[in-house]
């Protein structure tokens, strides 16, 4: 694997697991398996052998399993796996051996039991990006042997990769999507360095527009590194991203170096802003007016140059006149506003989507062949998503798993998803309580996202008796049978 594999958008990491209890292996798994390959491995031998044939970019393992300690297989793994990151996972009581054996052993972090799931993912995401950042400096010293040139060439084919695997044709959307113009914007503004606050609700895509505005900025050659305000609590945010120096708190036993250090040169994107808290946003003013950090415990600032893109699904002027928000952080983060509009408002976008996320989910769990069925985009089109994209994907990957065949029929969608079709209804009405005709997709999808919320109301209208529907669509029995099956809509009782 190269470092170019890196930059793939169907690469996921490798990560290994090493725990002798069964139930922390399914529990890290859990919590991994979105973003990473996983692995995992009883004992030390088992986890010898898997790293012997395949890559592992990350290792998280117990401290206490039968034979070795996690400290004693990781300073083995630091000798013949030294691209590896070493995580260790271990309870209160293995404090003193880990510290003892933390520079030995060369280990990334350490992380005490019982732990987060998000504070436990995010660990290992920022792993992945600083074995990422350590890979492309020792490429960087083999170019700077081979000369400028190589130099020049080498960073322009990863940016030229880096732009066609991050840039703004990779956010997935129809012809004369609502996309579009908030996509035309963050290009116009990705040239320039101003501050950006991304809105929208949970799961319509603001990462992905953020990292395409750093991709189409300057800054493109600089580190994109992120960080969800809301999965860390507030007295280790300001650590996390401003870093802290060795004994400045209990368990502080070395200098950490902040995301905001780590991006220098590059873009920070701050998903969540609008959960952190006033104290905190005061610190985060200081650093975005003054152009430089003091980390927590250092006598001295540290000048970072940095862009900042924000993101959160709240309504921060509603926050800053509740007093949640600090006005005037509030105006440093808006140098430019983008709305991401929710999925149940751009209806046209859910076929190309739904096709990008069968190939990509179908891939993933082993089944790259799968198509979808005639009756299945009809549904999709119908149900509004409140959980928006992650939503969307969850289903698919759902209803390939419960599929024996190539095609994908609506029947094996969700109850939530082939009962909640008169929400679509709702959301498609203007104000005369008229449905209103989808704006984009074909013609034959703008007609059965019509088709199937006509069906939907009618049969709700007449308490699903299929004769008095029948007669007032002027179907037979039997059509109109055929047309609920095609949809999936049947009588939620």
């Amino acid at each position: 694997m190269t470092d170019d594999d890196l930059l793939h958008p169907d690469y996921l990491p490798l990560v290994l697991l090493v725990d002798d209890e069964v139930r922390s292996q399914d529990a890290m798994r859990r919590t991994l398996d979105e973003d990473f390959r996983i692995l995992c491995a009883s004992s030390a031998d088992e986890a010898r052998a898997l790293l012997e044939r395949h890559e592992a970019a990350v290792i998280l393992c117990d401290q206490r399993m039968p034979g070795l300690t996690g400290v004693a297989f990781l300073r083995e793994v630091r000798e013949r796996w030294p691209e590896t990151v070493r995580i260790v996972i271990s309870g209160y009581t293995d404090s003193e051996d880990i510290i003892a054996g933390i520079n030995e052993a060369g280990i990334y972090q350490y992380i005490l039991k019982p732990w987060v799931p998000d504070h436990l993912l995010q660990t290992v995401r920022q792993a992945v990006e600083a074995r990422t950042l350590q890979r492309g400096v020792h490429r960087l010293e083999l170019d700077l042997r081979a000369g400028t040139t190589a130099l020049r060439a080498r960073r322009g084919d990863r940016l030229a990769q880096a732009r066609a695997a991050f840039g703004f044709d990779r956010i997935e959307r129809a012809p004369g999507s609502p996309l579009d113009g908030v996509c035309e914007m963050a290009a116009r503004v990705a040239r320039y360095d101003l501050s950006v606050l991304v809105l929208g609700e949970s799961g319509t895509g603001k990462e992905l527009l953020g990292r395409a505005i750093h991709y189409g900025s300057p800054r493109a050659e600089g580190p994109f590194v992120l960080e969800n305000c809301a999965a860390i609590p507030d007295t280790l945010l300001e650590s996390e991203l401003f870093g802290h120096k060795r004994g400045a708190f209990t368990g502080a036993f070395e200098d950490h170096i902040g995301l905001f250090q780590r991006a220098h040169g590059g873009t920070v994107f701050l998903d969540e802003i609008g959960e952190t808290s006033p104290a905190f946003q005061v610190k985060l003013l200081r650093v975005l007016q003054e152009g430089e950090l003091r980390p927590v415990g250092s006598p001295r600032p540290i000048p970072v140059d940095v862009r900042v893109i924000a993101a959160t699904h709240r309504n921060l002027e509603d926050e800053v006149r509740a007093g949640r928000f600090r006005e005037d952080l509030y105006y440093r983060l808006t140098g430019i506003t983008l709305n991401m509009p929710p999925l149940r408002e751009r209806v046209g976008d859910i076929p190309p989507l739904a096709r990008r996320l069968l190939r990509e989910v179908g891939a993933e769990l082993g089944r790259p062949g799968v198509v979808w069925a005639d009756d299945a985009m009809g549904v999709l089109m119908g149900y509004p998503w409140p959980g928006n994209i992650r939503e969307l994907r969850n289903e698919i990957a759902r209803a390939i798993a419960l599929s024996d065949g190539e095609r994908i029929e609506a029947r094996a969608f969700s109850t939530r998803v082939l009962h909640g079709q008169a929400g679509r209804h709702a959301a498609a009405q203007g104000q005369d309580g008229v449905a209103t005709l989808p704006q984009t997709g074909t013609l034959q999808e703008r007609l059965d996202a019509i088709e199937a919320v006509v069906l939907r109301e009618v049969m709700l209208r007449q308490r699903w008796n299929k004769t008095r529907a029948a007669a007032e669509l002027g179907l037979s029995r039997v059509g109109l049978r055929a047309k609920l099956q095609r949809f999936g809509l049947e009588d939620p009782k």
